[in-house]
């Protein structure tokens, strides 16, 4: 997997699980400050889509994932 589809997925499992975690009709229900947690997911995508610049990218690109297209 190329960089930025790693990316795509750590975002996609964090959105979901923080979903699972903070709603309360889930059976995985613990709290809602989970919710903060989406939150912050959706705000990063939002930044790094204007910016070009994405922490977990750099990180990625460190230990050796190639970048993509």
């Amino acid at each position: 997997m190329k960089s930025w589809q790693l990316v795509r997925l750590f975002a996609g499992v964090f959105i979901l699980l923080s979903l699972a975690l903070g709603a309360e009709g889930s059976p995985l229900f613990l709290s809602q400050n989970w919710l903060w947690l989406t939150a912050f997911v959706g705000a990063n995508l939002v930044q790094s889509s204007m910016t070009r610049w994405c922490p977990l990218e750099i990180i990625l690109r460190k230990l050796g994932v190639p970048a993509g297209a």
